[in-house]
């Protein structure tokens, strides 16, 4: 009788208090017509004990799928974690998993409490993604797709440039995408990714969504964008999969009334600029909406050219006065037997790079001691002055010191002696890592006039100069840009770049501005060390001229 201990459900258990209770106050032994009633009720509970029987096999066949979905998929994942998460769909994939597909297998297996399994998961669900990590993950998957022009297709079926873990995305991944826009009432981004969804399932995948949920979302983006009639021609075909949708025959007849009603507007105002023999209207609307668009676009265009490798280009002449050369800092005793390559990156503003500049030794040590400490990374709000998080900045960042080991000062001691500038005033080195789609909109590094106080807690001054580490390879995207020159300097390991932010007059360098791409395809670790004014008077004498 082994099969007595497992446990039953309640309904199955008050079945059987039922039954027994039922006995009590029958004597069904005393009458056989009485008896053949217990016979069909017999019947009926061996029934009820298949249907339980069949469905907890059917359960633990599904969680045994996933199960052994999820050994193949971490198997392969945590041979190359960093390697596996910089691919931005993998990254979305596992927010999504563990904030919504496993709290979804704990429901299915919930009906045991006191299996280990479900109490170790019920306790560690705490410290899984929350709805905020899914949402930003999928909308870095949105800005990816704008930044780099990827179309959704080319996304979903994992064809990324530079990718070792490719990763296909599911009817269901491309309609949480395309919800997640429509919450933050982005339609076009919630057309392409319902209009992917559908595209998928009519290539015959399989999904428990259906055509109908889909055709609902992507035919309403699609007339919110103000294309009736190709949001008409979806809401046809939704009513064709099924013909008593309430809200697709409200929107049907609503949609034609709106064709009906801007063909005769179209109509008398065709007639009317007949009469009048022009279009002064049409074309100061034209007029206005291009100089409204020009006005607000410029550089967020550029930007995201420079982050694709297209825009300005260095001219010919420009080109050839760009060198690379071996640099001691004026025989400085630590570089004149072993001097460092370095190359010039641009000439205006004036960027150069160092080449095996940090070693993979140093890079680790930096990491292991900077992941622990890692938070959101925040800026200078120049209202208050004061550091806070923002939604163009997607990254974590730690802060080390000298303090923290040795090699933190033999670095910064390394920066002070190829740059000549103290590092004492500096602030700590910087190490960042970049999430999914991590970037950093164009910024200044330097407090402008209109923020006297931007620096003023730390009391040594504006920074004068910039120096970042590259500390990883990045397979695509992630490239630092300068959107008002041109420039783009790409991540390579082991190098780090320099530039000055202020001129020597003390003035800021405003065509320093920059930015970091979106990373595309794999992790963008840098730490940078910002380096102030004080100290510097006799490093860096002023300069007579403003731009000098």
């Amino acid at each position: 009788m082994l099969w007595m201990r497992m446990e039953l459900p309640c309904w199955f258990v008050l079945f059987l208090s039922c039954l027994q209770s039922l006995s009590a106050h029958n004597d069904f032994f005393t009458s056989i017509g009485q008896m053949t009633d217990l016979l069909y009720t017999e019947k009926d509970l061996v029934t009820s004990l298949k249907d339980y029987i069949k469905a907890e096999e059917n359960k633990l066949e599904r969680v045994k799928r996933w199960a052994d979905k999820m050994d193949s998929l971490t198997a392969t994942a945590t041979q190359d974690p960093e390697g596996f998460l910089g691919h931005p769909v993998n990254a979305f994939k596992l927010m999504k998993r563990l904030n919504t597909e496993w709290g979804n297998l704990e429901s299915l297996v919930l009906s045991d409490t006191t299996d280990v399994f479900i109490s170790n998961l019920t306790i560690q669900r705490q410290y899984f993604p929350t709805d905020e990590d899914q949402t930003g993950a999928a909308k870095a998957l949105l800005r990816l797709q704008d930044t780099y022009r990827l179309d959704a297709n080319t996304i979903s079926i994992g064809d990324l440039p530079g990718v070792t873990h490719k990763s296909h995305m599911t009817v269901e991944d491309c309609f949480e995408l395309g919800k997640i826009a429509y919450s933050d009432v982005d339609y076009y981004h919630t057309e392409l990714w319902m209009a992917q969804a559908l595209k998928q399932l009519d290539e015959g995948e399989e999904s428990t969504l259906d055509k109908v949920t889909v055709l609902d979302y992507l035919s309403y983006s699609i007339y919110q964008q103000g294309e009736i009639e190709r949001a008409l021609e979806y809401t046809k075909r939704l009513l064709e999969l099924d013909p008593e949708h309430q809200r697709a025959k409200g929107n049907l007849k609503y949609f034609e009334f709106q064709l009906e009603k801007a063909k005769k507007s179209a109509e008398e105002e065709s007639a009317k600029q007949e009469e009048r023999g022009k279009r002064e209207t049409t074309e100061k609307k034209k007029k206005q909406k291009s100089q409204k668009t020009f006005s607000l676009i410029p550089e967020r265009k550029k930007y995201e050219m420079l982050c694709r490798g297209e825009g300005i280009r260095l001219t010919p002449r420009r080109q050839s006065r760009l060198f690379c050369r071996y640099h001691d800092n004026n025989r400085n005793p630590k570089f004149v037997l072993a001097p460092v390559k370095q190359q010039d990156e641009w000439d205006s503003p004036y960027i150069v790079r160092y080449l095996d500049i940090i070693s993979n030794t140093e890079i680790e040590r930096v990491k292991e001691l900077a992941k622990p400490r890692l938070r959101r990374a925040t800026v200078h709000d120049p209202q208050t002055g004061k550091l806070t998080t923002a939604q163009y900045r997607v990254s974590k960042s730690a802060w080390l010191t000298e303090y923290d080991d040795p090699m933190i000062e033999k670095i910064n001691q390394r920066i002070e002696d190829l740059t000549g500038l103290e590092m004492d005033t500096a602030e700590e080195l910087q190490v960042a890592n970049y999430g999914v789609g991590g970037q950093y909109e164009p910024h200044f590094d330097f407090g402008r006039k209109d923020e006297p106080d931007a620096f003023k807690e730390l009391g040594t001054g504006n920074r004068i100069a910039t120096w970042l580490f590259y500390m990883s390879d990045v397979s695509a995207g992630g490239a630092t840009v300068f959107p008002d020159v041109g420039a783009a300097v790409w991540p390579k390991k082991g190098t780090a770049v320099f530039w000055y932010n202020l001129f020597a007059s003390g003035e800021g360098d405003y065509s320093t501005r920059h930015a970091a791409c979106p990373v595309l395809v794999g992790n963008k670790w840098v730490s940078n060390k910002w380096i102030h004014e004080r100290g510097q008077e006799w490093r860096r004498p002023c300069g007579l001229s403003e731009t000098e």
